[in-house]
């Protein structure tokens, strides 16, 4: 059993904090809106009143945090307020130059530290069975690793400090590609007079599947699953995707690396933000090439 901090209670950071008190472990929560910290606490984790409060005599930090500048704002305040042998994590997605500056800030303090952002949505917070992409030493994993087990089901230790987010904007670049691939398909396949179900039955056991088409598929009918059958209610919204989409290009753009699809498919995602469609799953994009046909 540790004593857990978790900042952030949000739509994935309240179900993974609720998860690890289900393992048993020993979790206050700190979070600056009212509904996130009373729903928190009524899965188990200790609601707190302050940041310092939160991570008094704790053994592990863990932050949740929308954007870059607020996870270096904590970290920066947690390092004026811990104690030194302390593991800090960090699950947000964020951009990878932020996540080595949060790792130098936990250094100073004289902590251990990680940036271990997840992929699996609010399902798989809610089922703790998320991966974890992490970056940061030998040492701070196999420190954090047993904590993380809690939470998800897979645990990749990535690479030195920043490798998380690294994976993460990574992996969520060939997400937001592949989800317009497969709703393109789609569109295509309806102005061709295929139902949805003969094209899935053929795409999703043929050269075309994918976990866009298989998991998450962009119209109502063969996965019950996917957002598409309840409203394009989120999961992971069209705004998150374009947040990473953004990582991605700021990435590209510092390595060098040339990612014109990726560009394209932050131009839409983009787009359909714009338009007001940033709260629904990131697969409504298909209603974004639909209305592109029919104009």
């Amino acid at each position: 059993m540790s004593g857990i901090a978790f900042i952030g209670l949000g739509n994935m950071g309240g179900p993974m904090a609720a998860n690890l008190v289900k393992a048993g472990h020993q979790v206050a929560g700190f979070d600056l809106a009212e509904g996130s910290l009373k729903a928190a606490a009524e899965t188990g984790v200790q609601p707190a009143t302050s940041l310092a409060e939160a991570v008094r005599d704790k053994d592990c930090i863990i932050t949740m945090l929308p954007k870059g500048e607020h996870v270096i704002s904590v970290w920066g305040e947690l390092a004026k307020q811990i104690s030194s042998d302390l593991l800090l994590i960090d699950c947000s997605t964020i951009d990878v130059e932020s996540a080595k500056r949060a790792h130098a800030l936990a250094a100073d303090a004289g902590c251990h530290s990680l940036d271990a952002p997840v992929s699996g949505g609010t399902v798989g917070a809610a089922n703790a069975t998320l991966t974890f992409m992490v970056g940061g030493t030998d040492a701070a994993f196999a420190e954090g690793q047993p904590i993380l087990q809690a939470m998800g089901k897979k645990i990749v230790h990535c690479g030195t400090e920043g490798a998380g987010q690294a994976a993460k904007i990574c992996n969520n670049m060939i997400l937001g590609i592949s989800m317009i691939g497969v709703s393109e398909a789609f569109v295509l396949a309806e102005k061709l007079g295929l139902s949805h179900r003969a094209f899935f039955d053929v795409a999703s056991t043929s050269s075309g599947q994918c976990w866009s088409l298989t998991n998450y598929c962009p119209v109502p009918g063969p996965v019950p699953a996917s957002p598409a059958n309840n409203g394009y209610r989120p999961g992971f919204s069209a705004s998150l995707m374009l947040k990473d989409l953004k990582l991605a290009q700021e990435a590209a753009k510092h390595s060098g690396a040339t990612t014109p699809v990726g560009a394209l498919a932050a131009s839409l995602y983009a787009e359909f933000e714009s338009d007001g469609h940033g709260a629904e799953d990131f697969s409504a994009i298909i209603k974004l090439l639909r209305d592109s046909l029919d104009h």
